[in-house]
């Protein structure tokens, strides 16, 4: 128990969380912590196993969604929704759902990190509340630390800007943390995660 809880005691509602959702045990495999982490922040989570399994994914997201049109800046994505008849736009806006890659998935806490490679210039808060993202189980990194290392490994000098992350998947669910106020970047957010180890 830390140092407020003794003071304050803990608040009956965080009481009834810890027997609903039990804590999440830190020594899982990363792709079993990531998802366990993810799915309990409400992300929806599609594990795929060949390309066949992405574009049906992707499918059945946007038949679920009955969306017509996707943002989609990257080249090799753009692909897989040419292939499913949606209308693909190139430019970022607040209303358009997002499929799109990121930087990495962090298994500790569930977030996804992107950075300006994916998102341009755009701020998370300012795109649309829907995001599907693709990404690979190499991707998993247990910490917002490795991410960063990782990061920095794989560009050298030219680190990317504009680095975020969505840490939470119900952009209706209240701010509870105030000192992340304003930075949660809530979304709803697809997961389509391939198997490539």
């Amino acid at each position: 128990m830390g140092f407020w809880d003794k003071f304050f005691g803990k608040k009956e509602e965080e009481k009834k969380e810890e027997l609903i959702s039990p804590k999440v045990d830190a020594n899982l495999p990363l792709d079993q912590l990531f998802v366990s982490n993810f799915i309990k922040k409400e992300g929806r989570f599609l594990y795929c196993t060949s390309l066949e399994d992405v574009v049906e994914a992707l499918q059945n997201i946007i038949q679920e969604n009955q969306w017509d049109k996707l943002v989609c800046t990257d080249y090799d994505l753009l692909k897989l929704v040419k292939t499913i008849g949606v209308k693909p736009l190139v430019n970022f806006n607040s209303h358009t759902p997002v499929f799109v890659g990121c930087e990495y998935l962090i298994a500790e806490n569930g977030s996804i990190l992107f950075s300006s490679n994916q998102l341009k210039r755009n701020k998370i808060s300012d795109l649309s509340s829907s995001f599907i993202v693709y990404a690979t189980t190499s991707q998993i990194t247990r910490s917002n630390g490795d991410s960063l290392t990782g990061i920095k490994m794989k560009y050298g000098m030219d680190i990317p800007s504009n680095i975020s992350s969505i840490k939470s998947y119900n952009p209706l669910k209240a701010q509870e943390d105030f000192l992340s106020y304003g930075t949660d970047n809530a979304k709803n957010v697809y997961l389509i995660l391939f198997e490539d180890l």
